[in-house]
């Protein structure tokens, strides 16, 4: 039976680009950890992608992770499916690169080892 994990996630910009950062809380059973940092020159979307990279790569084995977003962007690459059409096309939108591949590849690779119910949660 694989651990039970619970991950919070959020990230921000001032400016887009501009300075961001991204946090994370998990929790397992009685225990919570936090961390979060700051990343200059960067955008939105990114800070939304590496909060939940980070959290998850703090998994130190497979677990059953529910993971909450308010970024339709992340959430939404999961449950509707579009990250596999993306792998699929050679990480392609269209016939351009799709924009923030490197996280998209390591989120792709990360939802592999872990069982993962992505949870869109409303923004503020």
């Amino acid at each position: 039976m694989s651990k039970k994990v619970t991950i919070y996630t959020d990230g921000a910009c001032s400016g887009n680009p501009g300075v961001g950062a991204w946090a994370a809380i998990l929790f397992y059973g009685e225990a919570s950890k936090s961390f979060s940092e700051l990343c200059q020159n960067t955008t939105n979307n990114r800070m939304e992608l590496l909060g939940a990279i980070n959290a998850l790569k703090q998994l130190k084995e497979p677990c059953e992770v529910t993971l909450y977003s308010d970024s339709a962007y992340l959430i939404n690459a999961f449950i509707e499916g579009w990250i596999y059409g993306w792998k699929a096309k050679g990480w392609q939108r269209g016939n351009k690169e799709l924009l923030n591949k490197d996280l998209w590849q390591e989120l792709y690779d990360l939802n592999k080892t872990h069982k993962i119910i992505w949870t869109k949660v409303k923004g503020h």
